[in-house]
């Protein structure tokens, strides 16, 4: 046997054997952040409730984004199954960088975060979906008839859309959404109405599934676009760019998370695919289903998924 193989089997027999030793009982509850829009939600309780199947104690601690990251590098929360590189990706770094925590692999889906806006909107906004268009009609985005200013609906997580709209001369203001679902609401209205909208939207969603439309299409994205100035078209601000299309989504973990390395296993398996996530979101955004239940539902009518993320030398069923 070449040492290579030597390596590799000893490395199994050390993971087996850590795996086999571990007394879930003496280990404390397995902290899973729940944030606050569906898709996070729903894996985060899918991701608990096969933890809690195969012997450990889940306690789900809610927290907004900005106040995750301070809290996962004491380990007083343990687990974050839905890391965006559009909106997470500097503070994602900084842990990992420090060795605070443990990329704990990505998904299989590729992400988008950036502006969106129905299909009807173009015929009202010609030259959409690139971003020039906006200067000639922000007035169809306007609170009311006698002014020009339009309005961008963003999400509740940190963005750096007043930037963007400085630094690329967009005659805009910003509200927020206080919660995920609240941009979904305001969606479905202005649909039915077939009144012009533009919000922030991501990929995977359930809205991909419900409503045809497109993403704003800003300059390409380049690290020194949110660094320094002189990048792109305009030489004194920053963020005249869009966000990353085709991003990652990753899961990550507390680093002592490593001491039970069945639960850090199976997260690390733990894989979804856009249609997994765009599905189950419009199971609880569209259909009504509470997030907990549609954690059931795909747990039940997905077992030969999830069975392949168990070391079965870890886990008894």
């Amino acid at each position: 046997m070449n040492s290579n193989k030597k390596l590799l089997y000893g490395l199994i027999f050390l993971t087996v054997n850590l795996c086999a030793s571990e007394d879930k009982s003496k280990i404390g509850p397995v902290k899973v952040i729940l944030n606050d829009w569906t898709s996070q939600l729903v894996q985060s309780y899918i991701t608990g409730k096969l933890l809690s199947q195969f012997g450990y104690t889940v306690k789900y601690i809610k927290l907004p984004t900005a106040a995750q990251w301070y809290k996962i590098s004491r380990g007083l929360v343990h687990v974050q199954m839905e890391v965006w590189q559009g909106t997470m990706e500097k503070q994602y770094l900084h842990l990992l960088q420090h060795n605070k925590i443990i990329d704990a692999g990505n998904h299989e889906a590729s992400t988008r975060e950036d502006w969106w806006y129905p299909d009807y909107v173009e015929k009202l906004c010609p030259g959409l979906p690139d971003w020039k268009a906006l200067k000639k009609c922000s007035h169809i985005f306007a609170k009311s008839a006698d002014s020009l200013r339009g309005i961008y609906l963003g999400g509740p997580w940190e963005k750096p859309d007043a930037a963007r709209i400085r630094a690329l001369g967009l005659n805009f203001d910003i509200i927020r959404a206080k919660h995920g679902d609240e941009l979904g609401d305001k969606l479905k209205q202005a649909y039915e109405e077939r009144r012009p909208i533009l919000l922030f939207n991501w990929t995977p969603n359930w809205v991909e599934i419900k409503y045809k439309g497109k993403f704003i299409e800003f300059p390409e994205h380049h690290p020194e676009c949110e660094s320094d100035p002189l990048w792109g078209v305009n030489m004194y601000f920053t963020y005249d760019c869009g966000n990353p299309k085709n991003g990652w989504l990753k899961k990550i973990a507390w680093k002592g998370l490593k001491a039970y390395p069945c639960a850090l296993n199976m997260i690390k398996n733990i894989s979804f695919n856009n249609t997994e996530i765009a599905t189950f979101s419009y199971w609880v955004d569209i259909d009504g289903m509470r997030y907990e239940a549609a954690a059931d539902k795909w747990l039940t009518e997905n077992k030969q998924i999830w069975k392949t993320w168990i070391d079965r030398s870890c886990f008894d069923e």
